[in-house]
């Protein structure tokens, strides 16, 4: 598939279950319009089309009231992208025409012109659509890079004192890997947990999604963003993919293939889909950890938790960011309107 990366998805887990804001019970609602932010429309057509690309395959008899369901929480996400790509507007920080053409030529670069021809009707994409993407894209980007990552500092107190806090964390009985995880199943289940609520519902269905996702992963694509959008996994897909450290008598448990990928995969890499009792799995080994204590000298204790630090900070100057922009915006959701008892129809 295509590499949009490497643009992590901005509004994350919680956002997508964030409230959702409607102005006026007896607002008369536009034919063509889902909604509004600050007076901006995003139409039912707009819907439509990202509705049909986040979800390819839909599940054999599944409910209207489902498929209503999912829109709710797609628009949700269309209405946050529009409050930031206008607050990016607002800063000046909009993707210029340079900026775009690299991030295309980047994409387009392993393809022969028909191979991406065919990755673009594949998405149902075409070329302007998909620049108009990116541009969303690197204009959101460049807005978290000056408003969010450039604020945060992590010290090296910050550092000692979470190594001192703690610091049995660090002490390793036996050898232990950090997998994460992208699980695919064939079993019919409406009641999935991934950002797309995107479920495999036979055995055809899951293995052309686990060749999907293996295709985008080849092409750079972000595992913990795949694994949050697409695993089936209820446990570990909302935190990327990530199962955390799993140690090496615990491996006795796994399947024959399971056990292979992990004890052979070098940290970063990532493994081909493993077909289990279950379904299908693809693992990523983060980290090789070998037995005993470790120390705060050591530049991978170090490492490891100024990355720690600034996720956690990034995670809640980017939560409370958007938070705080959907406050300062106007928006209007007449789909919800349209659906919300008590409110006027369409």
């Amino acid at each position: 598939m295509l590499k949009f990366s490497g643009f992590r998805l901005f509004w994350c887990a919680p956002l997508l279950l964030a409230a959702l804001t409607a102005t006026g019970c007896k607002k008369a609602v536009p034919a063509n319009v889902a909604a509004t932010v600050n007076g901006r429309a995003i139409t039912y057509a707009e819907l439509d089309k990202q509705f049909s690309r986040s979800f390819p395959n839909q599940p054999e008899g599944i409910s209207p009231d489902e498929n209503q369901f999912r829109k709710l929480e797609l628009l949700r996400v269309m209405i946050d992208e529009e409050i930031m790509l206008q607050r990016a507007e607002k800063l000046s920080l909009i993707a210029t025409d340079a900026e775009v053409e690299a991030k295309f030529n980047e994409i387009r670069a392993p393809y022969t012109q028909e191979e991406f021809q065919k990755q673009l009707d594949a998405q149902k994409l075409t070329v302007d659509e998909l620049k108009a993407k990116l541009r969303r894209d690197l204009s959101v980007e460049k807005l978290m890079n000056k408003e969010i990552i450039s604020q945060i500092s992590i010290i090296d107190k910050d550092i000692s004192d979470f190594f001192e806090s703690n610091k049995g964390a660090f002490n390793y009985p036996e050898n232990s890997y950090h997998v994460a995880q992208i699980i695919v199943t064939p079993e019919p289940d409406s009641n999935v947990r991934n950002l797309k609520r995107d479920k495999a519902a036979n055995e055809e269905q899951a293995r052309r999604k686990v060749q999907m996702l293996e295709a985008r992963l080849r092409q750079g694509e972000d595992f913990a963003a795949l694994a949050q959008n697409y695993s089936e996994d209820p446990n570990s897909a909302p935190n990327g993919g990530d199962m955390g450290f799993v140690p090496e008598s615990a491996l006795v448990n796994a399947d024959a293939e399971t056990r292979k990928a992990i004890l052979t995969l070098l940290p970063g890499q990532v493994s081909t889909p493993i077909r289990t009792p279950v379904g299908f799995r693809i693992l990523k080994v983060m980290a090789r950890v070998p037995s005993g204590q470790r120390e705060l000298n050591d530049p991978k204790v170090q490492q490891d938790i100024r990355e720690t630090l600034r996720n956690r900070k990034e995670q809640l100057l980017r939560n409370a960011y958007v938070d705080a922009c959907r406050n300062d915006a106007t928006v209007t959701n007449y789909l919800a309107l349209s659906l919300a008892p008590g409110f006027e129809k369409k």
